[in-house]
């Protein structure tokens, strides 16, 4: 099975490909015009991302929204994680300004909702990773704010950047989401075969 991925972003589609494993995951072209994510909740961004990619594409496609949410902000940055610090801001710029405004050790949790969307069919899949803040930035890998961000799932106090790409996948909020579709594609497609016997 085909799937679009409804974003241009390389480590975007190199995450998905890997958590769905045995699924075709493919960027999406360069052509396709993505509405702009003015939603108030990860589902209603993804949701919106996928119906465009899925229309202009004519076969299935899915589109994640996703952020952080420190507590001591309100929830914030929330849906406008990407763009905390501005709306061209780097991720560098994003998360010097949260470790600025949000206390060391303070919760947060990373959310994730990924929209499928194939014809009439659409379905909301969303996934948690619970943790704190950092007082300063550790690791090299991941991305975003994963080098302040200490999962609750990781008792050795590193950070999500400090781990290997398989432990990243195992706890994180788009692995959470990414294997709740999985289950979902696998039992729609067992009633479709039973259906069809």
């Amino acid at each position: 099975m085909t799937l679009v991925l409804a974003t241009r972003n390389a480590h975007k589609v190199r995450e998905f490909a890997g958590l769905l494993d045995g699924l075709d995951v493919v960027a999406l072209p360069d052509d396709v015009e993505l509405p702009p994510e003015t939603g108030d909740t990860f589902a209603e961004n993804a949701l919106g991302k996928a119906r465009a990619a899925a229309a202009a594409t004519g076969g299935p496609a899915i589109a994640d929204d996703s952020g952080i949410a420190a507590a001591a902000l309100g929830g914030a940055p929330g849906v406008r994680s990407a763009r905390f610090a501005g709306d061209d801001a780097t991720d560098e710029e994003n998360l010097a300004l949260l470790l600025r405004t949000a206390p060391a050790g303070s919760p947060a949790e990373y959310v994730c909702a990924i929209a499928y969307v194939d014809g009439d069919v659409e379905r909301i899949f969303e996934g948690r990773c619970t943790g704190r803040l950092a007082a300063e930035p550790r690791g090299s890998g991941g991305f975003g704010y994963d080098p302040a961000f200490l999962p609750d799932d990781v008792p050795d106090g590193r950070t999500m950047a400090e781990l290997s790409v398989a432990e990243k996948d195992a706890i994180s909020h788009r692995g959470r989401a990414a294997r709740a579709l999985l289950r979902w594609l696998a039992d729609d497609w067992a009633r479709g075969t039973a259906n069809a016997g």
